[in-house]
């Protein structure tokens, strides 16, 4: 593990009790934490932008299956893409709104075109894909 490095950050006083407001909803112990998490998951971010690296994900699809019926749409995708998505869960929200969600792994850039493609189909109400590293744990918590 490495050292703990300490920094001073000079930060606006509205600034900063607006932070301390938001950290205190979220749990935080203290500020360290919570700025520790900030910029991991920047970084996280930034790292996940490059087309070949390696990512998982999760895309969220809520669609009404009677409008324009995407279901068929959605299944073909999938299948054009099947060493991307590991897996998907299929939930019925009520009579008309389905929850379609979908773990996808692998190179950045056909994961993000998978998810552009399945949200931009006809139907479906919004899609979100959340992103990540598969190596995550070499940003160190701590």
């Amino acid at each position: 593990m490495s050292q703990l490095a300490r920094i001073g950050v000079a930060i606006d006083g509205d600034l900063l009790e607006a932070f301390d407001q938001h950290i205190a909803a979220k749990g935080y112990q203290n500020r360290s934490e919570a700025f520790r998490d900030l910029i991991r998951e920047r970084l996280v971010q930034e790292g996940t932008k490059a087309p070949d690296k390696e990512v998982v994900g999760s895309l969220t699809l809520v669609y009404d299956h009677h409008q324009r019926n995407p279901t068929e749409k959605i299944t073909a995708l999938q299948h054009d893409y099947h060493g991307v998505v590991v897996s998907t869960l299929h939930v019925h929200l009520d009579h008309h709104n389905c929850l379609e969600v979908l773990i996808l792994r692998g190179k950045s850039k056909r994961v993000r075109q998978l998810a552009d493609q399945l949200i931009a189909v006809k139907g479906i109400e919004h899609g979100q894909l959340a992103i990540t590293t598969a190596d995550v744990g070499r940003i160190r918590k701590g």
